[in-house]
């Protein structure tokens, strides 16, 4: 993504916006007839399931729903500068990577916190950019305390939750990582964390494009602890979910809790042989030009499945 010269534009893109700012495309989204069923949570390993949304012949999206059992360890992890998904997999030798929070493409640091084993290891207040914008001045305070993914660890336990960055943990236990993003969709959250502006009821600004349809990526909790890893894929240019939309695709997969991630050109997925049908590594990437290419696109964080045996 290019960084527009006006003011305004500086301020979408540091709240994290991901999306074109392009006149909408006239081309129809290419009809994709396999529909695949919905995942369970009954489940003791990840597992991969893919379908089209909504179910008929011209979907305006491919979601693609990485279900995980309670049990797994997810980790957070960032780079020094900007890699793909496939790169972070290399080298962390993880099963799966899903893209993560919110930065500043024209610097490559970050504009959400991040802590790995306990230790914040990414702080937007160190972001210039972000920090002496006047033009986020009004939103600074929400902007430092937006919702976060955690892990906790909890004794000998690992519980997840989505909180925001200010709150505390809960007794007994610590931040062992997390991942800041947002909006929370469930319960929602768009209306102190979309950056929203009215006037006379008509919406004038809407930052992070939650109302046009868009590739997205988000995170779920099921009520059993089990985690969803979402990543909305377009079919054609003007393709996607707009935020409501998600949210409600969230609580159809049993979703209690969920928080969006950075989406738009940084939607991506991979996940190894063992996650797949077929056997075989997979990439996806969310969104897609104006002729249809798929989009690859570096990011600084992301959230990973490490290599195990029991795998």
């Amino acid at each position: 993504m290019q960084l527009d010269k006006k003011p305004q534009f500086l301020g979408l893109l540091l709240l994290g916006v991901a999306c074109s700012c392009t006149a909408p495309s006239k081309l129809s989204p290419s009809p994709q007839k396999e529909v695949l069923a919905q995942p369970s949570a009954e489940i003791s390993r990840p597992k991969l399931t893919i379908q089209n949304w909504p179910h008929n012949e011209a979907p305006q999206a491919r979601v693609y729903v990485l279900t995980i059992p309670p049990n797994e360890a997810v980790e957070v992890a960032i780079s020094d500068g900007l890699k793909t998904v496939e790169e972070f997999a290399a080298d962390t030798e993880a099963m799966a990577v899903l893209n993560g929070g919110f930065f500043d493409p024209n610097n490559g640091q970050t504009t959400s916190f991040m802590t790995v084993n306990g230790e914040l290891v990414a702080d937007p207040r160190n972001n210039r950019r972000l920090i002496d914008n006047p033009d986020l001045s009004v939103y600074m305070e929400q902007i430092l305390n937006r919702s976060e993914f955690r892990r906790y660890a909890c004794g000998g336990d690992i519980r997840y939750d989505i909180a925001f960055h200010n709150a505390d943990a809960p007794n007994g236990c610590t931040i062992h990582s997390s991942l800041g993003a947002g909006p929370q969709l469930i319960p929602d959250t768009s209306q102190v964390e979309g950056f929203t502006d009215y006037a006379d009821g008509a919406l004038m600004r809407d930052a992070i494009g939650t109302q046009q349809r868009n590739a997205r990526s988000a995170i779920g909790l099921q009520e059993n602890g089990t985690l969803l890893w979402v990543m909305v894929a377009q079919t054609g240019p003007t393709g996607g979910m707009t935020l409501a939309e998600l949210t409600e695709f969230m609580i159809t997969l049993g979703a209690e809790k969920a928080l969006n991630l950075d989406g738009g050109s940084s939607s991506s997925l991979y996940v190894a042989e063992s996650f797949t049908a077929r056997g075989v590594a997979q990439s996806y990437y969310g969104r897609l030009d104006q002729q249809g290419q798929k989009i690859q696109r570096p990011i600084k964080s992301v959230l990973i499945i490490p290599s195990s045996v029991d795998h």
